[in-house]
């Protein structure tokens, strides 16, 4: 009898963990990608310089990450257009046209740092074969996998993909932690007044709330619609589970942030190395001192975040140009219904791999895209505010009390950070 009990017991917890996997989908999706290899290069950064000071950032930026992409997903499920379509139709075209042209190089850049990263990352495991094998190796991949893969097995492969993030939260307890520290880092904010702390600051707010993937959230939330969702009717029970999504993904992207900080900032940090450039100088770093299985964790991270964050990226970027133009687009679409929506996916990629043979070091391409990022992130926040409280657009949908505050939260913090930035990058 007991031993029928647990067997129903454990058959109920797969019923229900099932369940919960299958409705969980682009907000996992999205905040995995948030977590990319750049975003990691900064979270080392961040620990490896200041230790545990930077921990408290992960508590703030959670709810301005998820504000703004919920909101995006809301308006991709209501108006069945991405964020770019949505503009085009509601704002007068010079926006639009300023958002592809400051989004295009920094996605580019972003892409071009994060194949370099991986290229990298892969040499350190397989030290015999060379970085640039593994970067055009992992190019080429993806631009098959995007292109064959039709839109569900995309999403399926990418959400399994990210279970992968779950070596990040193994790491820090490799290594002896100091808890009462580490609880004191998280609930009180530290903050240094000078141009290094402000600036990593700074980074870290930029590398979380990132534009391109508000244009991704609105523009998957149409494509899961048109699989999971085409004959129902958007209600408050759809809203409450995306919301819900969207959620889960920011909370595994916080915590994956909260614990590379938490990693670096104690093995590194305490044992004196405290300039770290990039992923791979992170994963060596932590060898000697934490031991191997850190190292090889911490690479495997990196890999299977780019291979979730670069076609988030690329798509995201594809979206922004076939909905400005009025092509075919969808990653449900096969190639010769959608060319040119598949053609700026390989270009990007393409350009990307080829910005690593043109003289643009990964960390100048990080400095850049952040820059770029600053620049558009405060105006696309400002107009998805707006969009978000129309209700000519929205309906009965508009923003609630606590998704404005959020969502100008958001707004007034990463206006100042931009301004932070370029005072930093051109004054400071």
């Amino acid at each position: 009898m007991h031993s029928y009990s647990v067997m129903a017991t454990k058959k109920n917890y797969l019923t229900s963990f099932t369940s919960f996997w299958k409705k969980i989908g682009p907000g996992l999706v999205t905040g995995a990608s948030d977590d990319d290899p750049s975003g990691i290069a900064t979270y080392s950064q961040a620990g490896a310089a200041f230790g545990l000071a930077t921990l408290w950032t992960a508590i703030i930026a959670f709810p301005l990450m998820a504000a703004i992409q919920q909101m995006c997903a809301r308006i991709g499920l209501i108006t069945s257009q991405g964020l770019t379509g949505t503009i085009k139709k509601n704002y007068p075209r010079p926006i639009l046209y300023i958002m592809l042209i400051f989004s295009t190089p920094a996605i580019i850049m972003n892409i071009g740092a994060d194949i370099a990263g991986m290229g990298a990352v892969g040499n350190l495991l397989f030290p015999t074969i060379d970085a640039t094998f593994f970067s055009v190796f992992f190019t080429l991949l993806l631009l098959g996998l995007i292109i064959y893969l039709p839109y569900q097995k995309i999403a399926s492969v990418l959400k399994y993909i990210c279970i992968v993030m779950l070596v990040y939260f193994i790491v820090p307890f490799l290594y002896k932690q100091d808890l009462p520290a580490i609880i004191k880092a998280t609930f009180i904010p530290t903050i240094h007044f000078d141009k290094d702390f402000i600036a990593i600051i700074v980074g870290i707010l930029g590398t979380t709330i990132s534009p391109y993937l508000f244009f991704w959230q609105a523009s998957v939330e149409v494509e899961e619609m048109k699989h999971k969702k085409k004959h129902l009717v958007v209600n408050k029970k759809i809203i409450h589970e995306v919301q819900n999504d969207v959620d889960f993904g920011m909370t595994i992207s916080g915590f994956v942030m909260y614990f590379i900080i938490l990693t670096t900032g104690t093995v590194l940090y305490n044992s004196g190395v405290h300039q770290i450039d990039t992923v791979e100088q992170a994963a060596i770093a932590l060898k000697p001192l934490a031991g191997n299985l850190a190292y090889l964790l911490f690479a495997i991270g990196v890999i299977g975040t780019g291979l979730i964050a670069i076609p988030v990226l690329s798509g995201s970027l594809s979206y922004i140009y076939t909905e400005t133009f009025g092509w075919e687009q969808g990653l449900d679409k096969k190639f010769h219904e959608a060319k040119g929506f598949y053609l700026i996916i390989a270009i990007s990629l393409l350009l990307g791999l080829g910005m690593n043979y043109i003289g643009i070091s990964p960390i100048k391409a990080l400095i850049y895209t952040a820059v770029l990022y600053g620049l558009t992130a405060p105006v696309l926040i400002a107009i998805i505010l707006h969009i978000s409280n129309n209700k000519k657009i929205m309906g009965e949908f508009t923003n609630g009390k606590i998704t404005n505050i959020f969502g100008g939260l958001a707004f007034v913090i990463m206006t100042v950070a931009a301004l932070a930035l370029i005072y930093l990058q051109f004054f400071g």
